[in-house]
């Protein structure tokens, strides 16, 4: 098959496996006769799905029934709205600012009520994660909200901030299942599945049955957690096919070995984008400081925009495709998801190397 190495920061790479046995199925999903886009949700067979999914995805993240996973529509974007809207409850909440992303979740948020900045990384053009100590948090908070990876800027959290027993709320769109974390220091974590867990359409969200007691009855159902939890997900027809897509990423992953797994090989291929900017004679400048480096988004500039063009225009010509940075703040950017393939990083750092010395 005449296929790209596709870095594109979503929607993104899929495993090959995946799409292989989505392919296979297509027309007839189990002897149904019929493809899983054409089956009703209230089925035998797409309840299997989606209770499976469920039961899979608390495995991998290694929490227990306290926990319920939820698979809704409206992408993270719905979340920013949808979470405040079910936990403020006359209260204020944290919100920490380290990319376009988090500060689309504060600005929502706002809309519903007041809310603090518990710390911020827009004077230092987001190129960071605060440590513990920067983080001025409100004891008394209905929630802290972090994004635990920044898709445009390339930083990450490599720590779960304590919170003192307040909720923690994670946004892990770009970066869910990429490394092992202790899931159950979150309340609640949600995650637009087109990153890094499936295809555009499914909102995957994991969320602390104690949370679900607390919900306004007066909000719409339609923004309630409780009741897509009551209801397991099928209050409205799901994604189906984005449903089941999600569910054979997750059976890839187990099958990969899981999490401590997958976050060990994510670690090797970032290290070979890394080291091809470190190495480069400041001819590649990452966006990151070194301690708050993404391990699924890498993002680098080079020394004329000129250049960076020239650097896109040979790379899709390699088959090395979707490298473009973030309109608002340009560059490149390598989104290294956990589809896409050791060979892949190596082709683009292979790559990097040999514009250098042809430009440097």
């Amino acid at each position: 098959m005449d296929r790209v190495y596709n870095f594109n920061p979503g929607p993104a790479a899929l495993p090959l496996p995946v799409l292989k046995k989505a392919h296979s199925t297509f027309l007839n999903y189990q002897d149904t006769g019929m493809s899983v886009l054409e089956m009703s949700h209230r089925s035998q067979e797409f309840e299997e799905i989606i209770y499976g999914a469920e039961a899979l995805f608390k495995e991998l993240a290694g929490v227990g029934d306290d926990y319920r996973v939820l698979f809704l529509q409206g992408g993270a974007s719905l979340q920013f709205s949808m979470i405040p809207l079910n936990f403020l409850r006359n209260k204020s909440a944290d919100y920490v600012l380290t990319g376009m992303f988090a500060e689309k979740a504060y600005d929502e948020a706002k809309k519903i009520a007041e809310i603090r900045v518990a710390a911020t990384m827009v004077a230092h053009n987001f190129t960071g994660i605060p440590r513990q100590d920067e983080l001025d948090l409100d004891k008394n908070a209905a929630y802290l909200h972090i994004t635990t990876n920044n898709t445009i800027f390339g930083t990450e959290w490599h720590y779960i901030p304590e919170t003192y027993g307040v909720p923690l709320i994670a946004d892990m769109s770009s970066d869910i299942f990429s490394r092992p974390l202790d899931y159950s220091k979150f309340s609640l974590v949600y995650a637009g599945a087109q990153k890094n867990l499936g295809p555009a359409g499914v909102t995957v969200v994991l969320i602390r049955k104690e949370l679900l007691e607390h919900v306004p009855s007066s909000l719409p159902s339609m923004l309630r957690y409780d009741v897509y939890a009551k209801n397991d997900s099928l209050y409205n027809t799901p994604s189906t096919f984005g449903v089941y897509l999600l569910k054979l990423v997750l059976e890839w992953l187990k099958e990969k070995g899981g999490l401590t797994c997958i976050g060990k090989l994510n670690e090797k291929k970032a290290a070979l984008v890394y080291e091809g900017i470190d190495n480069s004679n400041n001819f590649y400048q990452g966006h990151a400081r070194q301690d708050s480096r993404s391990l699924m988004n890498i993002t680098f500039r080079l020394p004329t925009v000129e250049l960076e063009k020239k650097f896109l225009t040979q790379a899709a010509t390699a088959k090395l495709v979707g490298l473009k940075g973030h309109r608002s703040i340009g560059g490149i950017r390598a989104s290294v998801y956990n589809a896409m393939s050791s060979e892949g990083c190596e082709k683009l750092a292979e790559f990097m190397e040999t514009f250098r010395k042809h430009h440097g």
